[in-house]
């Protein structure tokens, strides 16, 4: 398998391996084909292209608790920022320092090698920044260094063996992650006259891909000059970006839809994914704006952000109308002992506080639904204002 870069344009698709030799496809080779993520495998001179994949389980032992794990996308990082919790067993290949013995009072550093280790968790952080995930604890198992810390750095492609005692809520989060990748791929563009945010729906949130400011105006850019300037570049920028099933563009005003009627003239297969809605704002108070208005449904309502803030809302809801809900630590925990609780929201912020597993684990024996909730999206942060869990109850306690 050799790993190609790409980029994509409405009449070729270009790759290249290690920036040098350049492979190029026609319109009519990829006219099916979505600007998302694509893995390629050479044989013989031939080209394969694969859609986008996701985690993959290589391996469950349900005596020992050990699932096996190869990372295949930024999202599935999240996942497991999820999954991981104190005192469970990570095993993954890492590098170290390998001991050196000396006689000398100030011991040599040794050369950085390659081992497997097992470490007992303590903390785990999720750099939605990098696609990183790192995991610190204790090393449990491994050819050296047993009982000293070690962090674990994870990105896509790292395999890795998760070992713990498994709860519903888990094992119902790595089937969800392994069937994300049959969820679409969708992209936003909001913006005004003044300035356009490109950004990405991830199973985590929205994440912000690239900002373009428009040109002043003056000598060197006439009013109208100006315009076809910035339109220009939003459209380089989403050449750029992977796009997946839909463009949703939202904003306020006629630079929307002055957009539109470019994109229609200079890029009709771009074109043919957009989707529009008018928000009172453009950057990401206006996606944030369109998320929360349901606004394409059809395109996003299936995605997990989509889930979330649509469960967060019909709480919010439920708070304004007075109907069977509760908030905060000591308010769910007496509705969790009642048995009352339908659907528990749990934020990822919170989920690692003390007895909040007790609780999770005390609805999913009363049958109900725990679902944990991104803080990286708008509606994530309300739940955490609310104190970080909260609950739809089947009948009032009060």
């Amino acid at each position: 398998m050799i790993k190609l870069y790409y980029s994509f344009s409405p009449g070729s698709v270009k790759l290249f391996h290690d920036h040098s030799r350049n492979l190029d496809f026609g319109h009519s080779a990829v006219s099916m084909l979505t600007p998302r993520a694509i893995s390629f495998s050479i044989r013989r001179n031939t080209v394969s292209l694969h859609g986008p994949t996701s985690m993959r389980v290589l391996h469950r032992d349900p005596k020992t608790g050990e699932i096996k794990l190869r990372v295949e996308n930024p999202d599935d990082l999240w996942h497991l920022h999820n999954l991981l919790l104190p005192g469970d067993l990570v095993r993954a290949s890492t590098t170290r320092r390998e001991e050196v013995k000396s006689d000398k009072v100030r011991p040599e550093r040794g050369e950085k090698v390659r081992v497997t280790l097992t470490i007992r968790v303590e903390g785990v952080e999720f750099q939605a920044f990098s696609d990183r995930l790192r995991i610190t604890g204790v090393i449990v198992e491994g050819p050296q260094d047993l009982g000293r810390h070690h962090t674990l750095n994870l990105g896509v492609e790292d395999v890795l063996s998760i070992i713990k005692t498994w709860r519903v809520h888990e094992l119902h989060r790595i089937d969800e992650a392994v069937a994300a990748a049959q969820k679409p791929l969708v992209a936003f563009l909001a913006l005004d006259d003044e300035e356009a945010l490109i950004a990405q729906l991830r199973q985590y949130g929205v994440r912000e891909l690239a900002s373009i400011r428009a040109p002043g105006h003056g000598k060197m850019f006439p009013s109208g000059d100006a315009r076809s300037v910035f339109l220009e570049d939003i459209l380089n920028s989403l050449r750029t970006t992977e796009i997946g099933e839909a463009l949703v563009v939202v904003g306020p005003g006629f630079t929307r839809e002055a957009f539109v009627e470019f994109l229609k003239a200079r890029d009709p297969v771009l074109a043919a994914k957009v989707h529009m809605h008018g928000t009172a704002h453009a950057g990401m108070q206006g996606i944030q704006e369109a998320l929360k208005a349901g606004v394409g449904a059809k395109v996003f309502g299936e995605s997990r952000v989509g889930y979330e803030t649509a469960l967060v809302e019909k709480l919010l809801e439920a708070l304004a109308t007075d109907r069977p809900n509760a908030y905060g630590p000591a308010e769910v925990q007496e509705a969790a002992d009642a048995g009352a609780i339908e659907t528990l929201l749990v934020s990822d912020a919170v989920v690692r506080n003390p007895g909040i597993e007790d609780v999770m684990r005390t609805v999913e024996s009363a049958r109900g639904t725990v679902v944990l909730v991104s803080r990286h999206h708008e509606a994530g942060q309300k739940l955490e204002a609310l104190g970080g869990v909260a609950a739809l109850l089947r009948f009032a306690i009060k």
